[in-house]
């Protein structure tokens, strides 16, 4: 081997180890890969990683008469690591035309070759019909050495022929995806029957592998988009019902009688009962985190108009002086309004509702409390809903956390903790 065979060798070696390093971490941690396709990648890349590691190890012990037996055992591991790229694809083609696995008949087939390419390798160790390493450590090929190849050939072909017939059952996408990954992998062992290229071999693959991640994980980001885009449609549903049409009913109902009996009291919840709406339907197409403080004025604006309905039946007590935090849209306001649902009680004593604030360490908190009856999902559906949506949002938008609580003396405590 010459010495410019011995850089190329190594440069593409290193930067291969590099890819593969690359392309096992984005694979283990990109989110918006599936479970299976995470799993698969993360394999596949380790499996080069493995293979360019040995190809690596080849090109330090090539022609130094000291290394012959190291060099006998890099060589096997080598020509065993590349079989694992090879019979890959036919994990991704079964699983995406939605077969079983065990009872494919095409994964069955694959196995057997694959038995007997590591076969014919194993006793390639003991024969010099296929290849062997002189004592002085020279590469030398057997007779044998295409006929050794042929069972990874078949392999490969069997992958592209089963494609060809069965690429109505996958999406135009996959199917070129693993054309790409098949048709220059094939040709490459073809010409690896006849011209000893390991190392390009390996980075032609490892190229192809990389395109195949890249273009999974770009279907996989599309799916992601539409399915948080579906999310935040359902959220969407769900809070225009926290605006319950009764709510609604009784406020028009209450001014109402208000522009006869005070119509500057009438004129004052209007105004209030109009903010309350025009920031409900703000933050229903808000899809980030606001500042608190939209949120106080959207809850102060509810609050107002429930007040007038139900004049000194309802205290409410501000202590928020810490306001400097960002908080999802529609986060306050409904569990102000469960507090009120929940406690209030016409025929009983009056409520009160008292919303704090405060930073800590670790962040910001907001307590909701009411005096009135001990909070329990299960006795109204409703309230739960609301909660568990705010919940999963603010566990989505800012890792937050939202825990319900006996209050002492009665009533219920609301805790929101939103981490800096």
């Amino acid at each position: 081997m010459t010495d410019l065979h011995y850089v190329v060798g190594f440069s593409l070696s290193g930067a291969l180890l590099v890819m593969m390093l690359f392309g096992i971490g984005l694979s283990a941690f990109m989110p918006t890969l599936d479970r299976w396709s995470r799993r698969y990648f993360v394999a596949l890349f380790s499996m080069f990683f493995l293979c360019t590691i040995t190809c690596f190890l080849a090109l330090i012990y090539w022609n130094d008469p000291t290394k012959a037996v190291a060099a006998r055992i890099t060589y096997f591991f080598e020509s065993f690591f590349l079989c694992a790229p090879i019979f890959m694809p036919i994990f991704f083609l079964v699983h995406h035309c939605g077969e079983d696995l065990k009872s494919s008949l095409l994964f069955k087939l694959e196995c057997a070759l694959l038995g007997i390419y590591v076969a014919l390798l194993i006793v390639g160790q003991f024969t010099t019909a296929f290849y062997y390493v002189t004592d002085d450590n020279q590469f030398v090929r057997g007779p044998l050495w295409a006929l050794w190849l042929v069972p990874i050939a078949l392999m490969l072909l069997l992958n592209i022929i089963t494609l060809i017939k069965r690429r109505n059952q996958l999406s135009k996408k996959y199917f070129f995806v693993l054309l790409i990954y098949l048709i220059p992998m094939t040709a490459s062992i073809f010409i690896h029957m006849f011209v000893q290229v390991e190392i390009f071999i390996v980075f032609g693959m490892a190229l192809l592998a990389l395109v195949m991640f890249i273009l999974i994980l770009r279907d996989n980001v599309e799916k992601y988009t539409r399915g948080q885009s579906e999310i935040a449609r359902q959220h969407a549903g769900i809070m225009v019902l926290q605006m319950r049409p009764h709510f609604i009913y009784n406020t028009m109902m209450t001014i109402y009688y208000l522009c006869k009996q005070d119509a500057d009291k009438a004129q004052q919840v209007t105004l209030d009962f109009t903010t309350y709406l025009r920031k409900n339907f703000t933050a229903i197409a808000r899809e980030e985190a606001v500042p608190f403080q939209e949120e106080l004025k959207h809850t102060q604006a509810y609050l107002a108009v429930e007040q007038a309905q139900h004049e000194d039946n309802l205290f409410v007590t501000f202590d928020t002086p810490h306001t400097n935090f960002r908080v999802p849209p529609l986060t306050l306001q409904p569990l102000v309004e469960n507090a009120v649902k929940h406690g209030m009680d016409p025929n009983g004593e009056p409520l009160h509702i008292y919303v704090k604030t405060r930073e800590t360490d670790s962040g910001s908190e907001i307590i909701v409390e009411n005096d009135g009856p001990d909070f329990n999902p299960a006795d109204d559906n409703e309230p739960h809903i609301a909660l568990a949506n705010i919940r999963e949002r603010l566990k989505m938008m800012c890792e937050g956390t939202l825990e319900i609580a006996p209050r002492e003396g009665g009533g219920t405590v609301v805790t929101v903790v939103i981490p800096q």
